[in-house]
């Protein structure tokens, strides 16, 4: 299946790091080589950085470029995928985007969902995966629901309802954002830790390369990571708990909701 990767901080925070080791497994280390993506909310709010390839991370100029230097944002998310529904196509690649209530949502998924997912009126796939089908589900409930797009708590707990139902059909490896929060759910694998003062070194596992974030931040800094599997070999990583969901605003977890 296909890998997630995301950021949540309280200070525009680049995932230069973290994304030189999620694109060396598109491929090189990895069987994810059926495209990759790379969402950036930008820090003020008013815009998306959007970039996706149906190509090998491992290989792409363009992700090696990311890799050097991506976007700073207080939420980004990236993902590489392993088809399982879907032809090799860009339009199948994650994350995936909407606007809803006059907000840009991004999505990214993990997983196989087995059944047909019901289409609405309002939002509809352009592609052919289970993925992006989920996702205009999910905002089609809460287009229907009335729910509030600038309460946190309420949308934390739907988005939760929803990848329990969704979670009875396969595996539902997830995140979500609006670019004030990130929303992340797992039914198997899914990982984070927060990085903050004192700052230190960290170690990618691919490829062994290290960076001291001592230099490069404040001590108010506070930065999350969400990611598949752990991305580096000396930090104590957190496994999510299956059929658990948190929500994260400036690098801190919000709201948890348990199965």
């Amino acid at each position: 299946m296909c890998e997630l990767l995301a950021l949540n901080a309280n200070t525009p925070t680049d995932m230069a790091f973290s994304f030189r080791g999620l694109s060396r497994r598109g491929g090189a280390v990895g069987q994810h080589a059926d495209g990759w993506g790379l969402a950036s909310f930008t820090p003020d709010g008013s815009g998306l950085d959007l970039i996706r390839e149906d190509a090998p991370a491992a290989f792409s100029q363009l992700a090696d470029q990311l890799a050097e230097r991506s976007p700073k944002a207080l939420v980004s998310i990236a993902h590489i995928r392993k088809a399982t529904q879907g032809l090799v196509a860009l339009e199948n690649c994650h994350p995936f985007t909407r606007s809803w209530k006059g907000q840009t949502w991004v999505f990214a998924h993990n997983g196989n969902l087995d059944g047909a997912i019901p289409i609405g009126d309002s939002y509809r796939p352009f592609g052919s995966t289970d993925s992006e089908a989920a996702f205009c589900w999910i905002l089609e409930q809460l287009q229907q629901e009335g729910v509030n797009p600038e309460d946190p708590a309420q949308i934390s707990t739907r988005l939760h309802a929803y990848a329990t139902e969704l979670a009875r059909m396969g595996t539902f490896n997830a995140l979500i954002s609006n670019g004030q929060w990130l929303f992340a759910t797992a039914t198997t694998r899914l990982h984070w830790l927060t990085r903050r003062a004192p700052f230190t070194t960290a170690t990618l596992a691919d490829p062994p390369l290290q960076i001291d974030f001592a230099p490069l931040t404040s001590s108010s800094d506070v930065v999350t990571i969400l990611s598949t599997e752990p991305l580096t070999t000396d930090e104590a990583w957190t496994a999510v708990d299956s059929g658990s969901s948190m929500l994260w605003m400036n690098g801190e977890c919000l709201h948890r909701h348990q199965p």
